[in-house]
């Protein structure tokens, strides 16, 4: 795996890996047509999606079983990772197929979207909320009350120049930033894969040895960004490269038992380690008193953690099939609208916050919370497969 141009000519998709092309020797050259979306990304990238919206309302009861209390990392690392493969997916061959110049004008339109989506969710969040502090004389503990309490117009404006990044609000900026890069991470993947890795590698390891390695963020305590993109920028570049290597194996990872069986081992371990035991109302398992592996800097635990699930998820032929399954067809158009469904999770999240401040959650309001985001961020789902596959038809 040493170049780009080494790693691209299979296409993605099922069949048999041909017995001519060694396993050693894939390649990056991309390929001359759009390659084919593959359904694990969609379906992982759904549920990432349903998550984050359940794990964004605290004191949320089904949060106790999403990822983050079942390991060490929690579908931020998902998100993150599968960004830098679908970045690879749909820009890496088409500097190729359309050209350099135009594919930076579809990067910089991607971004300019993600932008005003995340400038629409600011400016709504603080709407809401202020609204809310007016009708019942409460205040928010966190999210935007840093940006509040610098003034409503003053804190919209350093959120818009991503100066200020309330909870909750803050992983979009940090998409943008990535996206901005991949054109740098792509052609120094033509290069060397090996030698991109090393140096996304080592800036990660800067980010956790040197905590003030950040960009500035106003409303933080640290006055650093909650995801740390010196840190957080590792994971999108081992998502490009697995991209990569997912398509040179015919769309598997290759499958070794060893492996394997160390993933799996690791994951026990993360499960007894980062089980959320008390609030489950089970005896404590933890085999080491060690606190939390820290989120902001994507700390060795968690990186490990999402590693062995990512290999394990994009290894087994099993999975592959399992994302085709109808069944999962709503959770598979959440993937595949993304952004808007993010934006439609946040703002049910936020309400849902509202309320459980306001009236304490109760498990009727819990239920119907949950129950009404996740039915909004589905049905919204459905409505945009329709809508796009309409003018097709």
């Amino acid at each position: 795996m040493n170049s780009l141009d080494e790693l691209e000519r299979a296409p993605f998709g099922g069949g048999v890996m041909p017995a001519a092309a060694p396993a050693s020797a894939p390649s990056l050259e991309p390929p001359s047509k759009k390659p084919v979306r593959d359904a694990r990304v969609d379906v992982l990238r759904g549920l990432a999606l349903l998550m984050i919206f359940v794990d964004h309302i605290p004191r949320n009861a089904p949060a106790l079983f999403t990822l983050h209390n079942l390991g060490f990392s929690d579908a931020a690392e998902i998100f993150v990772l599968l960004a830098g493969y679908s970045s690879m997916v749909a820009y890496g061959g088409l500097f190729d197929r359309a050209g350099v110049r135009e594919t930076l004008v579809r990067i910089g339109r991607r971004c300019l979207r993600i932008y005003l989506f995340q400038a629409g969710l600011l400016l709504a969040t603080l709407v809401i909320v202020r609204i809310w502090m007016d009708l019942t004389g409460l205040t928010p503990r966190f999210g935007v009350a840093p940006l509040l309490q610098m003034g409503l117009l003053p804190g919209l404006l350093r959120g818009l120049a991503l100066n200020a990044l309330p909870n909750y609000l803050d992983i979009l900026p940090l998409y943008i930033l990535l996206l901005a890069l991949f054109p740098a991470v792509y052609f120094g993947m033509r290069r060397g894969i090996w030698g991109v890795l090393a140096l996304s590698g080592t800036l990660w390891l800067a980010a956790n040895v040197d905590y003030t390695l950040n960009l500035p963020n106003a409303a933080a305590v640290d006055d650093g960004w909650y995801f740390n993109p010196f840190a957080w920028q590792f994971l999108f570049v081992i998502g490009a490269v697995l991209a990569v290597a997912v398509r040179a194996g015919d769309g598997l990872l290759p499958w070794r038992n060893w492996a394997a069986g160390l993933a799996c081992a690791y994951l026990v371990f993360g499960l007894l380690q980062g089980g959320s035991w008390s609030d489950w109302g089970l005896p404590d398992l933890r085999p080491l008193a060690i606190a939390a592996p820290d989120k902001s800097h994507v700390a060795p635990l968690r990186l490990l953690h999402i590693l062995a699930l990512t290999y394990l998820i994009f290894s087994a032929p099993a999975v592959r099939r399992l994302s085709g399954w109808r069944g999962l067809r709503l959770i598979d158009a959440c993937g595949r609208h993304s952004l808007e469904i993010f934006a439609a999770g946040c703002l049910a999240a936020l309400i849902g916050r509202i309320l459980y401040r306001t009236f304490d959650p109760t498990w009727p309001l819990q239920i119907a919370v949950n129950l009404t985001g996740l039915a909004l961020m589905l049905g919204l789902a459905k409505f945009l497969d329709a809508r796009a596959v309409a003018p097709r038809r």
